[in-house]
């Protein structure tokens, strides 16, 4: 299984980045699928998760009403639109795709990770 991230970068405070995880060596469809992000000097943490068939999704706190979580199972891709961004949300930000259909098991044992993309919001 591979996960490619891509999209992210350098935006001011309020501003927006959609990021790309694209999919591949296993049926897409079947898995759930998250983001997390990872600041300097702190843990990786839980940003956003999709279950398979998109219908269950969940969200740290700290991004609710600001960032969407998406997937096409067609594309074998998963999004995370990123709105009202702000310098704390400075971070690498890397794809997860779990051993389940459903989003419990996000981040969790046996799941798949990306490289992960920097997004770097500046003040």
């Amino acid at each position: 299984v591979q996960l490619a991230e891509s999209g992210g970068g350098l935006v001011q405070a309020g501003g927006s980045l959609r990021l790309s995880c694209a999919a591949s060596g296993r049926t897409f469809s079947n898995y759930a699928m998250g983001w997390f992000r990872q600041a300097p000097g702190k843990e990786r943490e839980f940003v956003a998760a999709i279950g398979w068939s998109g219908v269950t999704i969940s969200y740290a706190d700290s991004v609710k009403g600001r960032f969407t979580i998406s997937r096409d199972n067609a594309k074998n891709m998963v999004y995370l639109q990123m709105n009202n961004l702000k310098p704390e949300d400075t971070a690498v930000y890397y794809c997860a795709s779990a051993f389940s259909r459903y989003t419990d098991y996000v981040g969790g044992a046996n799941n798949y990770w990306g490289q992960g993309t920097q997004v770097t919001v500046s003040s």
